[in-house]
């Protein structure tokens, strides 16, 4: 709610105005840099209130000075809104840091990537996520709360026409998931040419450098157009195996690439081997990559 005053022959009115609270979840990639750049030039049925990045500090830079000039173009557009970055810290360093169990007194991991593993017997698994609730849902939520107050939101997600298996309604009965691409049956194609018709620069693909979810094509991309952020991959991959060390429990041994060998040795462009997939679609939030 806000209040608008209006001054009548000297008197003060103050009149309340209910306002819809639309928000956008900015992931930085190409689908969300897109719907938010449309609603801020008009192309949206309904006005943003605010856009938030849930940011976990683990983006390759590109993202990072992509998210800096959206920002700033937002700002100058005819229909400009806030964005809010908001984090729940380092997720490299959360994920691989030790804590001890109030409960047990036994050691843990945290913050989980999805890793591969390998374990002590030979058998493979894969590890339960929990990154994606902690520092993406979780400091989402906790912003949108703050600005909706105590009425509704309608939250807007970024996945577009080609993605609608990773589209999943909200859990919070105050706050609606709305997908304005798909509604405008637009494909991520059709989000690189709509940037590229208004003169814009194609957005970077918004992941974690370190995310097991990454194709061997982003995997290669990163490789030869991110080194840094490569490396950073194949330092953190390294570190959570040390990690995991210091968990008895845990005698698997963790790996970013579903060959299950160091990242620095797997050769992306391998074309007698079934190509590692882009595994977003099992991101259930349907907050990543967009």
């Amino acid at each position: 709610m806000t209040s608008e005053n209006r001054e009548l022959g000297g008197c003060s009115l103050h009149r309340l105005v209910s306002r819809p609270v639309v928000i956008l979840s900015l992931g930085a990639g190409v689908q969300s840099s897109t719907l938010a750049l449309m609603a801020a030039t008009g192309e949206t049925k309904d006005k943003l209130t605010a856009a938030i990045f849930a940011d976990t500090q683990a983006e390759p830079s590109s993202v990072y000075r992509w998210l800096d000039w959206l920002e700033a173009e937002i700002q100058r557009s005819p229909y400009p809104f806030p964005v809010y970055r908001v984090t729940a810290g380092d997720l490299a360093e959360e994920s691989t840091r030790l804590r001890v169990s109030k409960k047990t007194g036994l050691p843990y991991l945290g913050h989980n990537v999805p890793a591969y593993t390998i374990n002590a017997d030979g058998s493979l698994g894969h590890n339960y996520r929990i990154c994606t609730d902690k520092h993406k849902l979780a400091v989402l939520r906790k912003q949108i709360n703050k600005l909706r107050g105590k009425g509704k939101a309608t939250v807007w997600i970024g996945i577009s026409r080609d993605e609608v298996i990773r589209m999943k309604p909200s859990n919070h009965s105050m706050i609606v998931h709305e997908w304005p691409l798909v509604d405008a049956n637009m494909k991520r194609t059709d989000c690189l040419a709509w940037m590229q018709s208004h003169n814009y620069a194609t957005p970077p693909r918004s992941a974690c450098t370190f995310c097991p979810y990454h194709s061997d094509k982003e995997w290669q991309r990163l490789k030869t157009e991110e080194p840094d952020a490569f490396a950073s991959a194949v330092a953190y991959e390294r570190r959570l195996q040390a990690a995991i060390k210091g968990v008895p429990r845990m005698t698997g041994t963790p790996y970013l690439h579903n060959s299950r060998v160091p990242l620095d040795t797997v050769d992306f462009t391998a074309k007698e081997k079934a190509e590692h997939p882009d595994l977003f679609g099992n991101e259930c939030q349907g907050l990543c990559g967009v």
